[in-house]
């Protein structure tokens, strides 16, 4: 008799697609193991959690639709989550947030994650203070890991002013002493501010941070090619998805008073925003992406619907390749990896590669006819119907909503 152990090939077709609905039950489960051929035991290299093979930990960014996420527990579970709070804070470690939008990014709660482990790692008792500058539209911020909260809404500070914002850093280092302070390294005003700062208090920094390893940062450089190590700074650029999000605890988020500072007159004037044409938008910097696939036939209704939203228009490969939309448009593995906060899929079916590269949306909408395609899976919200009569109804709302802004205008 063989001592080859026999592998169930259903449940290997499960473990092997991420976005089956039965994937955590086998992934998670500490009780099933694979064996190979030769009796050796399967490692599963995707689960969340593991250290990939460049040292990033793996972190799933799939929402609802993986149970082993935490933030797919229903919100009766996420409200019963024990209260996480620090009275008496030994330190503080600041937290300088982007909030895109009025709202926190995935970057941001990847660094409140890593901002939870330094305050509490060898046994220590920090807190966490973060800092809002302008508005903030999240209803709930207790989930993500913030102790404290300086929300500073100074109508001075709206739109592009970072000597301003540096100078209410300035008094709340001043004030609070925080033993690190952390900002995202981001296309947003982190990457700007974190730096400002740092030259500003003459503070030790260390930029594009992916992994901490006792007192030691590793850090990218030579434009992703190379790692160089850091002692730990007083000033933190962390890299997306360096670490995890908070999912254990709800946190205490008291607000605090906002610290007063002196009558200042910046050296920048901030003329607003300039209205720009989204399709001349990169993809990789578009909030808002509308993308067509293979299901689109009408493709000039499609792009008078993308005009009509205000979106940067988007494919999938196979819309690239048979000549409806330019190969910079193409999104996914072999694309371009986005990170909208609101991503329309239009007749795109849900290829792995053009689902990796729409891992770091915050929200994705399908459109598709199949209700059991990957696309529908993952997204947060379906439309299960013909995309071109869904699209002109679409266009019709849009035209109607138009009309009804013109005539209060």
């Amino acid at each position: 008799m063989s001592q080859h152990r026999r592998r169930d090939p259903r449940v290997l077709k499960i473990i092997r697609n991420r976005l089956h609905p039965l994937h955590g039950q086998y992934v998670d489960s500490s009780t099933i193991k694979q064996f190979g051929p030769s009796g050796l035991l399967r490692k599963f290299p995707h689960r969340v959690g593991t250290i990939a093979a460049n040292g990033r930990r793996r972190i799933n960014r799939l929402g609802g639709h993986a149970p082993s996420f935490s933030m797919s527990q229903p919100l009766e579970a996420l409200v019963n989550l024990p209260l996480h709070q620090v009275k008496q804070p030994e330190f503080y470690i600041l937290v300088v947030l982007d909030c895109v939008a009025g709202r926190l990014t995935e970057h941001d709660k990847d660094c409140l994650g890593f901002a939870q482990m330094l305050a509490n790692r060898k046994g220590q008792a920090g807190a966490v203070l973060a800092v809002i500058f302008g508005e903030s539209k999240d209803t709930d911020l207790t989930l993500f890991g913030i102790d404290r909260l300086l929300h500073i809404t100074d109508d001075a500070v709206q739109g592009y002013q970072p000597e301003l914002c540096c100078e209410y850093l300035s008094q709340i280092i001043a004030q609070f002493n925080p033993k690190h302070i952390i900002f995202p390294d981001s296309i947003f005003a982190g990457a700007d501010l974190g730096r400002r700062i740092a030259a500003k208090l003459a503070l030790s920094v260390a930029t594009s941070a992916w992994k901490l390893v006792e007192d030691e940062l590793t850090c990218r450089a030579s434009q992703g090619l190379s790692d160089i190590k850091s002692p730990l700074t007083d000033v933190i650029l962390l890299l997306e998805q360096a670490y995890e999000p908070t999912s254990e605890y709800r946190y205490e988020t008291l607000l605090l008073d906002i610290p007063k500072i002196a009558m200042y007159k910046s050296s920048l004037q901030d003329d607003g925003l300039v209205e720009v044409d989204p399709s001349q938008i990169p993809l990789a910097e578009a909030g808002f992406i509308i993308a067509g696939g293979n299901g689109i036939t009408d493709w000039p209704l499609f792009h008078r619907t993308a005009e009509l939203l205000g979106a940067t228009k988007g494919a999938s490969r196979v819309a690239v390749d048979d000549g409806f939309m330019a190969r910079d448009r193409q999104v996914g593995a072999t694309g371009t990896w986005v990170s909208a906060q609101v991503y329309i899929a239009v007749g795109i079916s849900g290829a792995i590669q053009h689902l990796q590269g729409i891992s770091r949306c915050e929200k994705v909408i399908a459109i598709n006819i199949d209700d059991s395609c990957d696309m529908i899976k993952r997204a947060d919200l379906s439309v299960i119907g013909d995309s071109q009569a869904i699209l002109a109804e679409l266009n019709q709302l849009c035209l109607q909503t138009k009309k009804v802004v013109d005539d209060v205008a």
